[in-house]
C-alpha cells in the first residue's frame, strides 16, 4: 500500500514537472533574428517640365494640351522647359502650332512649335525649298491612297502627233517629291482614315524643280502621281526634265502610246 502511494506520487511529481517546463518553453520570447541592414536607396531629384497631356497633331494649336509633369533633373535636355527657368511659360505658349505630330507624355521642345501668329505652310518648308501646288485627280493619285509626309514622282502625260496619228507621250518628269499638302489636308484627320482623296497636291521642289512643273503644268494633259516605298526616301535622284527649262534638249527615254502599242524613244531635241 505504503508502495503504491510512493509509485504515484513519483508520477505525479514527473507530470508537474513536465508540464512545468512546457509552461516555460511556451512562454520564453522567440530567438532575436538578426536583420541586415541595406542603405537606403538615393532619392531621385526632380524637376517640373513641360509636357503634352494630349496628343498634338501637326499643324494644331495649343489649347490645354500643356501641364508640367515631375521630371528626373540629371536626365533633363537644355531644350526642355523646365518651371524654374520659365514660370509662365504655360501661358506663353498658348495658341501656338505644332510644326510636327507630338504625343501624350512627351516633354515640349520649343522648335517643334510655331508662333500662332506666323504662316504655318512657310514655317514648316526647309531652307532653299519652294512649295508649289499642282492640280490632280482622284485617278491619278494612287486611289487617294497618297498622303502628306509620302514621297512621289511626277508623270507628265500629253498628246505628241507622230507620222500623222495621234499618240500620247508618257515621262516621269521629277522624282522622290515629297507630298507637303493634299488639298488643305497637312495630316491624317483625327479619326486615324488612311484615304483622302484630293484634286490639288502641294509639292516640296528645289527652285530648278519649282520651274520644271511650272512649265509641265502648261503642256501635259495630264499630271499624274506615282506614290513611291518609304525605303526609297533616303535616296538621291538627279535625273529629271530640266530640258524644260534650260533648253539643253531632251534627256533619256520618252514612251510613246500609239494605236495601243507601247513604244520608246531615245533622247531627242
Amino acid at each position: 500500500m505504503v508502495a503504491s502511494r510512493l509509485i504515484i506520487a513519483g508520477v505525479a511529481v514527473i507530470a508537474a514537472g513536465g508540464a512545468g517546463y512546457v509552461a516555460k518553453n511556451m512562454t520564453a520570447p522567440p530567438p532575436a533574428v538578426e536583420v541586415s541592414r541595406q542603405p537606403a536607396a538615393p532619392s531621385i531629384k526632380t524637376t517640373e517640365v513641360l509636357a503634352l497631356n494630349a496628343d498634338l497633331p501637326m499643324g494644331t494649336a495649343i489649347e490645354g494640351q500643356l501641364s508640367w509633369i515631375a521630371w528626373p533633373k540629371d536626365v533633363v535636355n537644355d531644350h526642355f522647359v523646365t518651371r524654374d527657368a520659365e514660370p509662365d511659360a504655360l501661358e506663353k505658349l498658348q495658341g501656338s502650332v505644332a510644326r510636327v505630330a507630338m504625343y501624350e507624355g512627351e516633354p515640349l521642345r520649343k522648335s517643334k512649335l510655331i508662333d500662332g501668329g506666323q504662316p504655318f505652310m512657310s514655317s514648316i518648308l526647309p531652307s532653299g525649298k519652294r512649295a508649289i501646288a499642282t492640280q490632280i485627280a482622284a485617278d491619278t493619285s494612287a486611289g487617294g491612297f497618297i498622303l502628306p509626309n509620302d514621297f512621289v514622282d511626277v508623270i507628265m502625260t500629253r498628246r505628241a502627233d507622230a507620222q500623222g496619228s495621234t499618240g500620247f507621250i508618257t515621262e516621269t518628269i521629277l522624282k522622290n517629291i515629297r507630298v507637303l499638302a493634299i488639298d488643305q489636308a497637312i495630316q491624317e484627320d483625327e479619326e486615324g482614315r488612311k484615304v483622302k482623296v484630293g484634286e490639288t497636291a502641294t509639292l516640296e521642289l528645289t527652285p530648278q524643280q519649282a520651274e520644271i512643273i511650272t512649265v509641265a503644268q502648261q503642256m501635259a494633259d495630264r499630271l499624274t502621281l506615282a506614290l513611291r516605298s518609304v525605303v526609297d526616301t533616303k535616296e538621291l535622284e538627279t535625273d529629271e526634265a530640266d530640258y524644260l527649262v534650260n533648253g539643253n534638249g531632251r534627256r533619256g527615254t520618252v514612251r510613246l502610246i500609239k494605236s495601243g502599242v507601247i513604244t520608246e524613244e531615245g533622247a531627242r531635241k
